[in-house]
């Protein structure tokens, strides 16, 4: 195993500094080529998202797979039989510390809460990234990363393949044409449950931690506490905690709210209001109801345009049922209600007007799919650009995350004021940015 024991976060921090320090010959670096026109690339993460992640990027043309980090070691073996020549890390900093001149793109596909500062780290490197969705974990981080690909001048895409697929790229010319008029309000959902309403269980015992899995490089940036088995937090349950994930609205609001935010060429809202449960101490809540009032434009018959989202068991408005009929609403999508029509979204589902009849002989846009992950490739080689490029991806990300924030205060509209990343409500601005924890500073985000 490539793992230096010696390595220290000092080490890591000082070359950190040496590249932030050199920034003109970054910028230079990464407005040319890959050496040899092949992309140098290193993949945060190896299981699950990752390992999606990590095998699509291989399979784009010229691309050499050179070092794989994954704090549970236990999931990087399918790794090492895929990609024999890759190294192999288990501490994200000794990675970039060792493989930043041997590298030129990285994708970040780790839990929520280290999205941030891996992608910052690996962006002031002049490291181009595939960052998973969402963003980050916090408004304040979401903010920093846009900020940060922006002056680095690095290629950047965020992680919502769907993004790519031939139905969402249809409905943006579809609702645009004005084939249902202007937009009076749309409604998104998904019946997805990350969330918990029990408390933290009280640890009777220590609970061993699994081998080849490191605690404390999971935990990252956040709180020391204990590790608790059963798959409380790794691999998966860590979207309903708190400080880890960010819900089922992080998990889908950044793949459902896209073509809604893209068709509507929405700008950040001005209020955010929630009117379903608030998360318990440790825990996101279920069922989720979440208002939003967004700045009206030239495609909404208003001088707001609301926008609602609903998770878990929540019912949607009874209007809303009654556009379909008979027909059962997609588990997970959006509807668009015109003056003239409504159309219906289906999460992976081509859209579908209403009334049937009105709309029976309408040809919709034409679309194909496209490949999101070799799209990234092809723009870190210097061809084409990317679709979802954080200048786009992190305003949606700061859309969906303020839905988060909102429901911490049920029954309370927060007004936003998108510049200054600050609420009207002072209680609520205590979550737009988060403390790390002592010795996990990291530049551009402390």
């Amino acid at each position: 195993m490539n793992i230096n024991r010696h390595f220290s976060r000092r080490s890591f921090l000082q070359t950190l500094g040496a590249a932030a320090a050199g920034a003109p010959f970054i910028t230079s670096c990464m407005t040319t080529r890959p050496p040899s026109g092949r992309l140098r690339h290193a993949s945060f993460g190896a299981g699950n998202q990752a390992w999606d992640d990590l095998n699509c990027i291989a399979q784009a043309p010229n691309v050499d797979i050179v070092a794989i980090c994954d704090v549970d070691l236990r999931r990087t073996v399918e790794a090492r039989k895929q990609f024999p020549n890759a190294r192999i890390y288990q501490d994200w900093r000794e990675l970039l510390d060792k493989e930043a001149r041997h590298i030129d793109s990285v994708n970040v596909s780790t839990p929520d809460h280290m999205h941030a500062p891996i992608g910052v780290s690996a962006m002031q490197l002049g490291k181009h990234l595939y960052g998973q969705k969402p963003l980050a974990h916090d408004l304040y981080e979401v903010r920093r990363m846009t900020e940060i690909a922006r002056r680095q001048r690095v290629v950047t895409q965020m992680g919502i393949q769907v993004h790519s697929k031939s139905h969402y790229r249809r409905i943006v010319p579809l609702i645009q044409s004005g084939i249902i008029g202007k937009i009076k309000e749309v409604h998104t959902w998904s019946n997805k449950t990350w969330g918990d309403t029990a408390p933290l269980p009280k640890l009777t015992e220590t609970n061993p931690i699994p081998a080849g899995f490191d605690w404390n490089l999971w935990l990252g940036v956040c709180a020391e506490r204990p590790f608790i088995g059963g798959d409380y937090y790794h691999p998966e349950n860590w979207r309903k905690r708190l400080d880890f994930g960010t819900g089922t609205f992080g998990d889908m609001g950044c793949h459902i709210y896209d073509p809604v935010f893209c068709a509507l060429k929405l700008t950040a809202p001005i209020s955010i209001r929630s009117e379903g449960p608030a998360p318990n101490d440790c825990n996101w809540a279920l069922d989720a109801k979440i208002h939003y009032q967004f700045p009206g434009n030239q495609f909404s018959c208003g001088p707001t345009l609301p926008i609602t989202w609903y998770d878990g068991a929540t019912e949607k408005p009874d209007e809303i049922k009654a556009i379909v009929g008979k027909q059962r609403l997609p588990d997970q999508g959006s509807v668009f209600v015109g003056t003239e029509g409504a159309v219906i979204l289906p999460h992976y589902g081509k859209p579908q007007l209403y009334p049937l009849e009105k709309f029976k002989d309408y040809v919709q846009p034409d679309a194909t799919d496209t490949n999101h992950w070799e799209e990234f490739v092809l723009a870190c080689q210097g061809e084409g650009t990317t679709s979802t490029p954080f200048s786009y991806a992190g305003p949606l990300t700061e859309a969906v995350l303020l839905g988060g924030v909102a429901s911490r205060f049920p029954q309370t509209t927060l007004k936003w004021d998108a510049a200054n990343l600050k609420f009207d409500l002072p209680a609520a601005n205590h979550f737009v940015r988060r403390s790390y924890r002592k010795g996990w500073a990291v530049k551009g985000l402390s």
